[in-house]
């Protein structure tokens, strides 16, 4: 196997793992926690509510999306709360708008299933 190929299927051994930490990580914020629970009811419902494969995959990735924006939303209050636990008007801003954006991804993944639920 050429050396090329072992440096790839390392990197990507360790790329799973820091992703995998990073799950870990997001298990421990309460809000992940409680998006997984309702997804775990809403995915299933996403197969029995989802007339084709099309409408299936709006309703689960609005589903993601809002975990996507989650974790996003972790990251950026730790590494805020990494620089200083001092409170400062653009930590504050910064982590306003992360909390916003999971905001608007759960205002999408509910538009997404209304059109989809009542079409």
């Amino acid at each position: 196997m050429p050396d090329s190929q072992k440096t790839s299927k390392s990197h990507l051994r360790k790329a799973l793992g820091w992703s995998l930490a990073g799950l870990v990580a997001a298990w421990q914020e309460i809000a992940f926690r409680q998006e997984i629970y309702s997804f775990c009811v809403l995915i299933p419902l996403a197969f029995v509510l989802g007339q084709s494969g099309v409408e299936r995959a709006m309703l689960i990735g609005s589903l993601l999306l809002i975990l996507i924006v989650e974790v996003l939303n972790t990251a950026v209050e730790a590494a805020i709360d990494r620089i200083s636990l001092e409170h400062h008007s653009l930590s504050g801003k910064a982590k306003d708008l992360a909390s916003a954006a999971v905001f608007i991804a759960m205002i999408n993944a509910a538009v997404v299933w209304l059109l989809i639920v009542l079409d």
